[in-house]
């Protein structure tokens, strides 16, 4: 039969995958190695329409996906009839509302213009009552998930109050029985079929309930419709075909993923007491806790990792906001010149001469909540110079690695099975080697950070049999470097040089805290 370019066989199969991220779309082709055969780029543009808008254009997302699908089987000198199936990981909590037509532009998980509901629905009445009677109940019961549920607030980053404002602002939609709800995942499949599928995976926190379905009492404390939300549909799952007219052939779409659940996937992570780090824009620390949510009162919040036929798969999630957005804020400021250079400006000094930042340009999430922190430096000095204040940033990241660990540890109380990192930031090992110090745990990284788009294909493979289980996956498994602590717990307990760095670095935090008259 003969072969193509690149020595492959015209009969060999590969599966395609595509992240959406917030800045940019990926797809990679993978072979039966999880080797990357292909793989193709291109940028979202970011919208902003009004001060604290951000949205993205829905026509141009689907042009950049079907572009990037396209570029990445040309880039492996393949054929799209030899891809067996594809995978879909996106962004979470971004959404439009449509017709089948966009009444608007995607309003992205970064977008602020319900900045105000939020402060309404914080301070009201019926939240205040909500709140009351979970204490009550807490009280009467001493169950965790009612105390945990009288801490709940709405944020900006919540689908709920941004859908309220959407659909406040469309009224004509809602009135005449035309508007549906949708996020990412949901424009992709609608597109891909050309409008026979319109089902959404259950990526809206605040949205969906542990059930894999709409939360009715969430929709009906909102006044949102049930009947403008898709079907919820598995992880796992033949959601249809793509239109032959799109890429020339009808590809199996076998799987849809919201990004830091496929990253999990990925890092095959599938053990109760498996970690994820994924250090990127923010840090986002994922725990397996098995078929059981996890109810927190410190900031980590219950998701569904990932439902396969009947089994469901929950994480708890914590999440630091600034990573490596302080990286990048540094670099604008001239700190550096180039990003890998960070990590050499930083062992070049013993230490940070005193100096502690404090990474809250978004607030401080778990264990502290509290959004009205500020961002600082503290401890400046005649003597403090830019390598200080680059090593104090670096060291401020792994710090706060340390928090949510530590929160993990002591609100899931599950025994750590093992611990792996992805995500850009995660290149930098001066960072790694700390975060490893500080847990007192080996560290694993893998040979290359696209765990995303990894993680959604490896649930598209094993959907139609290209890998045969999980077992599998785990052997397919590579690792760049397994980052060591240098010294036990029990050292660290005696006295480790950082103990007191730490505790300096957190009296810091305390004085960043309630800065702001409001978020």
């Amino acid at each position: 039969m003969g072969t193509q370019r690149n020595g492959f066989s015209k009969r060999e199969t590969f599966i395609l995958s595509v992240d959406v991220g917030t800045t940019s779309i990926r797809c990679h082709v993978y072979d039966k190695s999880a080797s990357i055969r292909g793989s193709c780029s291109a940028k979202v543009s970011l919208l902003y329409p009004q001060p604290g808008w951000v949205e993205i254009d829905p026509e141009d997302l689907w042009k950049g996906f079907v572009t990037v699908v396209k570029g990445a089987v040309q880039d492996a000198g393949l054929q799209m009839c030899q891809m067996e199936s594809l995978g879909i990981s996106t962004q979470r909590a971004t959404f439009m509302t449509n017709t089948g037509k966009p009444f608007h532009n995607f309003i992205t998980w970064q977008d602020l213009r319900a900045a105000e509901l939020v402060r309404s629905w914080n301070g009201s009445c019926t939240m205040k009552t909500v709140h009351g009677v979970m204490k009550m109940l807490h009280f009467l019961t001493r169950q965790k998930r009612f105390l945990a549920a009288s801490l709940v607030v709405f944020t900006t980053q919540h689908v709920s109050l941004r859908l309220v404002w959407a659909l406040n602002n469309i009224p004509q939609a809602v009135e005449d029985g035309s508007c549906y709800f949708g996020t990412i995942d949901t424009w992709l499949l609608y597109k891909l079929t050309k409008g026979c599928v319109c089902v959404c995976v259950c990526v809206c926190v605040c949205l969906c309930d542990h059930q894999m379905c709409w939360s009715g009492f969430v929709c009906s404390l909102l006044s949102i419709p049930l009947s403008i939300l898709p079907r919820v549909q598995n992880t796992s799952h033949k959601f249809g075909t793509c239109d032959p007219s799109i890429f020339g052939v009808p590809i199996p779409i076998m799987s849809v993923m919201a990004d830091q659940q496929a990253a999990m996937f990925g890092e095959c992570c599938f053990d109760i007491g498996d970690v994820k780090i994924t250090m990127g824009t923010g840090t986002f620390m994922d725990i397996n806790t098995g078929n059981k949510p996890h109810t927190s009162v410190a900031g980590l919040y219950p998701l569904v990792g990932w439902k396969i036929g009947a089994d469901v798969v929950y994480l708890a999630e914590g999440n630091a906001a600034g990573t490596g957005a302080a990286i990048k804020w540094a670099q604008d400021l001239e700190l550096f010149s180039d990003v890998t250079e960070t990590e050499a400006i930083a062992t070049s000094v013993d230490d940070s001469d005193g100096v502690y930042f404090v990474p809250s340009f978004s607030g401080l999430q778990a264990p502290l909540n509290d959004p009205k922190a500020c961002a600082s430096f503290m401890g400046l000095k005649p003597s403090t110079t830019k390598r200080h204040l680059v090593r104090s940033i670096l060291e401020s990241i792994a710090f706060r690695n340390k928090q949510l660990f530590e929160v993990m540890l002591r609100e899931t109380r599950i025994p750590i099975t093992k611990i792996r990192a992805d995500g850009g930031v995660c290149t930098n090992n001066f960072i790694m080697q700390l975060t490893a110090d500080l847990l007192g745990r080996k560290i694993e990284r893998p040979s290359h950070f696209d765990m995303s788009c990894l993680g959604a294909a490896f649930v598209a493979g094993l959907g139609t049999g290209y890998w045969r289980n999980q077992e599998e996956l785990k052997k397919l498994l590579t690792t760049d470097q397994h980052f060591l602590p240098w010294r036990s717990k029990a050292d660290w307990d005696k006295g480790s040089p950082y103990r007191g760095v730490l505790q300096s670095w957190e009296r810091a935090l305390q004085r960043s805290m309630h800065w702001y008259s409001q978020p």
